[in-house]
């Protein structure tokens, strides 16, 4: 099974990555192809230069690219998670693998900035209204190479309400590896 994540910042959507590798999965990201592109190009890998890296890359080689990238790089991978998936036709590159089902990790706005200050990763924002502004820049793309994450969300086969602890996530991801009853 391949599953594919998509969310807002700071949803939660590493903590699932990484029960899921815990559980047997392989781990890859659409950013990864990113911070190649970037290390290749010699920038700085920081949330701005991984935002513009995207659309450069999803500008040049069409909208599906990373996802390609990585569909293509990873296929005898049995159990594969990809994180940073933004954009529908990421999604449909990935579609082409009847075993791929995307999943959405939501939380509300006030719970992931309290979670973002506590992580305190670099290139976080630091402030309610650059977090809001940045957001916003997000969710509806202006192109094909912008990030759409509300159209990806859209296409969300499942759905993970992360706005408790740590243990409700981890029995909703226990439900979700769990085998269909007969």
């Amino acid at each position: 099974m391949w599953f594919g994540l998509t969310g807002r910042n700071a949803s939660g959507k590493t903590t699932v990555v990484d029960w899921l590798v815990d559980n047997g999965y392989v781990a890859t990201s659409c950013s990864d192809s990113i911070r190649a592109y970037l290390k290749a190009q010699g920038k700085e890998i920081h949330r701005e230069n991984l935002i513009a890296g995207g659309r450069e890359l999803r500008a040049a080689h069409g909208p599906a690219i990373l996802a390609e990238m990585l569909r293509d790089s990873n296929s005898n991978v049995e159990n594969l998670v990809i994180d940073s998936i933004r954009t529908p036709a990421e999604v449909e590159a990935l579609r082409e693998r009847p075993d791929f089902r995307l999943i959405e990790v939501q939380a509300s706005r006030e719970v992931r900035w309290s979670r973002l200050q506590s992580r305190a990763r670099d290139g976080d924002p630091t402030d309610w209204e650059t977090f809001v502004a940045q957001e916003e820049a997000e969710l509806v793309a202006a192109d094909e190479s912008g990030q759409a994450l509300d159209a990806t969300a859209a296409l969300a086969d499942i759905i993970i309400i992360n706005d408790d602890d740590s243990e409700t996530l981890r029995e909703a991801l226990e439900l979700l590896l769990r085998p269909a009853e007969s």
